[in-house]
């Protein structure tokens, strides 16, 4: 495993990448409203990260080579979509989840945020799911420090989701991340014994992506036919929360949050 830590200097192009990544998100939370379509939603994002100087992450992913990887400039997954959600003409109604996942890169480096907005009059068990999810992720920012095993943070998301009795994604975990999106370390939100045979110390200038995924149901996902679009099994609300985070000297910091 080839963890790469980063310089201040390289966080603070991280963060300048996470900015706008924040920018897109607040434009989704905004506009993400009942009869809007997905496309609609994700052609507006091209258009405010663009703006900013920035390149998208996911159209094209992995390859970026034109009809070769991800067809979309953002994942939007509704409802039981748990990740890699593909904009298209479905119109967006009240009481849904929509979960938007945003990856820019920026003078060489990236950022990589993710929320799950709640549309109008969500039910309640939809709203405490997507509230939990939410606070799991507060929970890891709190808890990442120098010093601390990985294994440690991933306890207390998993423990702080099952106590709710939610299924904890296993097929999809955060990873380190720089000037590619995708870099060592894996980071689960769940405590495996693959884990705990390679433990991950926190150190400073390491970056992670961290990203909780909770279903209402089962921890069960499966892949759609188009390759990409992952859903609960049994179809229950899925909700996903991600920051872009720097291990710091004496805690960390979330590079995607706006500021």
């Amino acid at each position: 495993m080839a963890i790469k830590r980063k310089t201040r200097e390289e966080i603070g192009k991280m963060r300048a990448a996470g900015r706008i990544v924040h920018k897109v998100l607040q434009h989704c939370r905004e506009n993400c409203k009942p009869g809007v379509t997905t496309k609609e939603l994700d052609d507006s994002a091209y258009e405010v990260f663009t703006a900013a100087g920035a390149r998208g992450l996911f159209k094209n992913y992995p390859t970026y080579r034109e009809g070769e990887g991800f067809p979309a400039n953002l994942c939007i997954s509704v409802n039981e979509v748990v990740v890699h959600g593909i904009a298209d003409d479905y119109k967006i109604k009240d009481g849904d989840i929509v979960g938007f996942d945003c990856g820019v890169q920026l003078d060489g480096w990236c950022g990589d945020s993710a929320t799950t907005v709640m549309v109008g009059n969500v039910a309640p068990e939809v709203r405490k799911l997507c509230e939990t999810t939410e606070a799991i992720l507060m929970a890891a920012i709190e808890n990442i420090r120098p010093g601390r095993k990985w294994s440690q943070v991933a306890r207390i998301m998993q423990n702080i989701a099952e106590r709710e009795g939610y299924g904890v994604v296993r097929d999809f975990v955060g990873h380190g991340i720089g000037q590619t999106m995708h870099e060592d370390p894996k980071v689960p939100n769940f405590v495996s014994r693959d884990l705990l045979m390679n433990d991950i110390e926190l150190r400073e200038g390491i970056v992670l992506a961290v990203e909780p995924m909770c279903n209402l149901g089962t921890d069960k996902v499966r892949t759609l036919a188009d390759g990409w679009t992952v859903v609960t099994v049994d179809k229950k609300p899925a909700a996903h929360y991600e920051h872009t985070i720097a291990v710091t000297a004496d805690g960390c910091e979330v590079l995607t949050d706006g500021n």
